[in-house]
């Protein structure tokens, strides 16, 4: 599965691509929304799933599933977010996101995640 990961914490961002590769996933990465938006237009957003912070400085995980959703409706986007008030504000993309995953997560929540993103993708 191709996976674009956006996340400002590099160490967060590193640790959950690592992981996600080992899982056999094609991961690019961007430090934020407006990067990730560029990485989407330059390949016409063929990913599979976009998986995104929700705080982040440019263009947040909020402003940047609205976006891909409305360009690209097939993309899975899961959102990732370590504030109960920011996971509120992803409430209005229910019909498009597969899920929210809470932070801190552990490497296993953030693996299952993908799978599940994954396997609801397959069954579409």
């Amino acid at each position: 599965m191709r996976i674009l990961l956006t996340e400002d914490d590099e160490a967060v961002r590193a640790f959950v691509s690592r992981a996600l590769e080992l899982d056999g996933h094609d991961v690019d990465t961007a430090c934020d929304g407006m990067e990730a938006l560029e990485h989407l237009e330059s390949n016409d957003g063929d990913y599979d799933l976009l998986v995104s912070d929700v705080k982040m400085p440019m263009m947040d995980g909020i402003a940047l599933a609205h976006s891909a959703a409305e360009r690209w409706p097939g993309m899975r986007i899961l959102l990732m977010t370590g504030f109960a008030d920011q996971r509120e504000r992803a409430d209005d993309l229910s019909k498009v996101i597969r899920d929210v995953v809470t932070k801190p997560f552990t490497l296993q929540e953030i693996r299952e995640a993908v799978t599940d993103a994954a396997e609801d993708k397959d069954a579409a």
